[in-house]
């Protein structure tokens, strides 16, 4: 069983910065591809980056290209997401998700709860 935890949401102007990070229960932390996701008021659930086990390997949505960057400290269990430049778009909740052999798919393993973004014009 993995929990996942997210934190670092909040309110910010656009063009604005924000940093997620997602902290994992348990000492398999590294052995999980982690991802985030995010849902807007009235969409579906969508991808927005993906991290490999080691951290070598990265991915994105083609809607977050160059803005935002995932990363991975397994000494502390924890994935973070720096979002760069901001704007009401990327408002949202946003989910962090670990997958033991997919990287980015749908239907992870586990979901954390959300923490809620919101970028104001």
């Amino acid at each position: 069983q993995v929990h996942l935890v997210e934190s670092g949401g909040g309110l910010v102007q656009a063009g604005g910065s924000l940093r997620l990070s997602c902290t994992a229960s348990g000492r398999t932390f590294s052995s999980y591809n982690m991802g985030w996701f995010r849902q807007a008021p009235g969409k579906v659930r969508e991808f927005v980056a993906a991290v490999s086990r080691s951290g070598d390997s990265t991915y994105y949505a083609d809607s977050v290209p160059g803005r935002f960057t995932i990363s991975r400290d397994n000494a502390k269990n924890t994935v973070y997401l720096q979002m760069n430049s901001l704007n009401p778009e990327d408002t949202a909740v946003y989910y962090c998700a670990a997958d033991r052999y997919r990287i980015g798919g749908p239907t992870p393993d586990y979901w954390g709860r959300g923490t809620q973004v919101t970028v104001s014009s």
